[in-house]
């Protein structure tokens, strides 16, 4: 890869540390892309132990690529993101990702077609992690932030896709115990 076409790479990913996602950090300030993807990787870099016949470093370079096509269109919140966003955003991405040289082009090019597929276990524990980390975001943030549709899909986000692992169902309930923790001191 030229010097000249890795700087164009970064330089269109650096879009994700300004594009702001839907929730709030613990602090008030939006949350960037950039950021949740980070967490992401350490998320599957933390729970590695627990899922030894999986290849952890395809994990990781899912999480990291996952969102790239939002430095195109942005962050959509999930319940107002349509079919029609979905496909601008992954047609935005394998555009973006033909044009890279031809090792990275393969390898994004087949990494996208797995995660799209979701029939791997790397395939579907990264889309796990990538909800639950968000659930786990936003029960961070203040829940005055927090949309009325929020207090149900916090509870129901996610659920179907950490059905194959009694690890990830496991540590789904204990996030749906803080949830509504967190909902039942709202009041007090």
């Amino acid at each position: 890869m030229t010097p000249q076409e890795l700087i164009g790479i970064l330089s269109v990913a650096e879009k994700l540390k300004c594009t702001t996602r839907h929730c709030d950090t613990s602090t008030g300030r939006r949350e960037s892309v950039a950021e949740h993807s980070w967490r992401l990787c350490l998320f599957a870099l933390l729970v590695a132990d627990e899922f030894p016949d999986t290849d952890m470093n395809k994990v990781i370079r899912m999480c990291m690529i996952h969102d790239l096509g939002e430095a195109f269109t942005g962050d959509i919140a999930t319940f107002n993101k349509t079919d029609a966003h979905i496909k601008t955003e992954e047609d935005s991405f394998s555009q973006w990702v033909a044009s890279f040289p031809a090792p990275q082009k393969e390898e994004f090019s087949a990494l996208l077609r797995e995660m799209n597929e979701m029939k791997t276990p790397e395939a579907m524990l990264y889309k796990a992690l990538d909800k639950l980390e968000a659930v786990i975001q936003h029960n961070e943030s203040d829940i005055s932030t927090w949309l009325p549709l929020e207090y149900d899909l916090q509870l129901t986000y996610g659920r179907e896709n950490v059905g194959f692992s009694p690890y990830l169902l496991k540590l789904k309930e204990y996030i749906d115990e803080w949830t509504k923790r967190k909902i039942s001191e709202e009041g007090k």
